[in-house]
C-alpha cells in the first residue's frame, strides 16, 4: 500500500464531492435571513434652558463599575 501523498483518491474525491453537494443542498433549503425593521425612538426635546442631563442606562452602569 505504498500511496503517493500528492494524488487523491477516488474515494476521497467522492468523499468531498459528496460533502459540498450536500452543503449546497441544505444551504438551498434553509430560510434566508431578512433584516428586522426596528422603529427609530422619537428623539427628546432639548429643555429651553439647558439641563439636558437625565440619568439613562448607559450612566447607570458606568456609575456601578466606578464604585469600589
Amino acid at each position: 500500500m505504498s500511496q503517493s501523498q500528492g494524488k487523491l483518491s477516488r474515494r476521497t474525491l467522492f468523499a468531498g464531492a459528496g460533502t459540498a453537494g450536500a452543503v449546497a443542498a441544505v444551504a438551498s433549503l434553509m430560510p434566508a435571513a431578512k433584516p428586522v425593521e426596528q422603529a427609530a425612538p422619537e428623539p427628546k426635546v432639548a429643555p429651553a434652558k439647558g439641563g439636558g442631563y437625565h440619568l439613562s442606562e448607559h450612566v447607570k452602569h458606568y456609575y456601578q463599575t466606578t464604585r469600589l
